[in-house]
């Protein structure tokens, strides 16, 4: 008996920060045309979720293949969906969301049910906790989990009785429910900046004990109070913090932390180091030009930079800084990879990381 082809997903489906449609809108139409595949999006302003949908069916296939996820900027979930379904009934929501869930696939390897991040959908929130276990229990009652290279299935409710039904990759997208890790502030650190850099460490680094080991080097630019700081501290990172203002003392009388009063951008350690950290409230073309002198220089091996984005073309500001570190590459003499999210505690800004795809060692600097 031959199978019945499953059909393509129909859209792609983004989670965004409400307020960024703008600007996810733009970069998805901008990535899905670098990859031939036309198209217009949904965009409501302050929904939290932009819709791709290309013009032309057959394009979805490539990209599913081709589409990454480390190069949108402002999504913070990429999902390839069906068309909604609407109209769910009260007394039986989970038969027909379960009916679109297998024309997707056979198994799943994970399930997720989500709302947009906005003020709007937390009254939402409330109803997804409470459907979410009937939901998963007729799930594996059925057989739908347990293939661990299985696609995901997300469930975004736009109401209570209608939600988007999609898949995403495990390699090719956030790990977790809307795109959003659930971090909680240690009292011990000095600002809430501090939850900025844990979470970049979480994004960005594949093996964060391997690559923030102590006995590393660090160098925090901008560093007062200190919340940057302290996440490196806690990994053992000794750290050369470098701030005019004042730092937490209880990051001085950790052993790890030499204060120096200076400006960030004069700044050069006197021998390379591992990692680069910077968030200073500066323009974000200047503080990519900063990192890519740096890395020219050979000075680190990976760096985290945080960008204060301008009220208009947010989104163009980043593409410029892109633009910086793609004309300043060929200056560093290694292959590189550069990263832009926009964090879920960014807030307004978008979070930079750069880093040398070499172990090699780093040339010394020149003192002369």
């Amino acid at each position: 008996m031959n199978r019945v082809a499953r059909p393509l997903p129909e859209c792609i489906l983004l989670y965004c920060r409400g307020g960024f449609e703008k600007e996810c809108a733009a970069e998805i139409l901008d990535r899905a045309r670098d990859l031939g595949a036309a198209g217009y999006v949904k965009a409501k302003p302050d929904s939290g979720f932009v819709v791709f949908i290309p013009h032309e069916a057959q394009a979805m296939a490539a990209l599913r293949r081709e589409l990454r996820f480390d190069d949108l900027i402002f999504a913070r979930q990429l999902v390839f969906a069906l068309g909604p379904v609407s109209g769910l009934p009260v007394e039986n929501r989970i038969a027909p969301l379960l009916d679109q869930a297998t024309a997707l696939s056979d198994r799943f390897s994970a399930c997720f049910l989500e709302t947009a991040d906005t003020n709007e959908a937390k009254e939402l929130s409330v109803f997804v906790r409470k459907f979410a276990p009937p939901f998963q229990r007729t799930m594996e009652a059925l057989g739908l989990f347990g293939d661990p290279e299985a696609p995901r299935l997300h469930v975004f409710f736009l109401s209570s009785t209608a939600a988007y039904l999609g898949i995403s990759s495990a390699g090719n997208a956030s790990p977790w429910p809307m795109g959003i890790p659930r971090l909680k502030f240690p009292k011990a650190a000095p600002s809430r900046s501090t939850l900025k850099l844990e979470e970049a460490f979480l994004v960005f680094l594949s093996d964060p004990e391997h690559e923030l080991r102590p006995g590393m080097t660090a160098v925090d630019l901008g560093a007062a109070p200190g919340g940057w700081t302290w996440q490196l501290v806690r990994r053992h990172v000794r750290t050369t913090a470098v701030d005019n203002g004042p730092l937490d003392p209880a990051l001085l009388e950790s052993g790890l932390v030499e204060h120096l009063r200076m400006d960030g951008f004069r700044y050069r350690p006197p021998r390379p180091v591992d990692w680069l950290v910077c968030d200073m409230v500066e323009q974000p073309i200047r503080i990519t030009a900063l990192m890519a002198d740096w890395f020219a220089a050979g000075l680190a091996r990976s760096a985290i930079f945080n960008l204060k984005l301008p009220m208009k073309k947010r989104y163009e500001e980043v593409e410029r800084c892109r633009a910086l570190i793609r004309e300043r590459g060929a200056a560093f003499g290694f292959p590189y990879r550069l990263v832009f999210r926009q964090l879920y505690h960014d807030r307004a800004e978008v979070t930079g990381y750069l880093a040398r795809l070499t172990r090699q060692a780093i040339a010394p600097v020149s003192r002369s």
